[in-house]
């Protein structure tokens, strides 16, 4: 799971943001990514990520353009997911 921190204002954030979604879009597609949205406080978002390695998770923050632009910061959280739905 990562989350993510805009450290610029929302207007350059915005600037930002068809990239970002673009980028999410085939990492969704490339099955790396389950979810991702906004936190509804708009500070940020979160990423649920596919079981992946701690590397794998922070290949995804390094090449996402939010990181690249310096707009949002990232938080990894590692969980062990004993308990599944159905699908997952």
């Amino acid at each position: 799971m990562l989350k993510s921190t805009y450290v610029q204002s929302p207007d350059v954030v915005d600037q930002t943001r068809p990239a970002h979604l673009e980028f999410l879009k085939a990492e969704i597609d490339a099955g790396r990514l389950l979810l991702a949205g906004r936190q509804e406080d708009g500070s940020g978002g979160m990423l649920i990520t596919t079981d992946m390695s701690s590397e794998a998770a922070r290949d995804i923050v390094d090449r996402d353009p939010y990181t690249r632009a310096g707009v949002a910061r990232y938080e990894l959280s590692s969980f062990n997911g004993a308990y599944r739905a159905p699908g997952l």
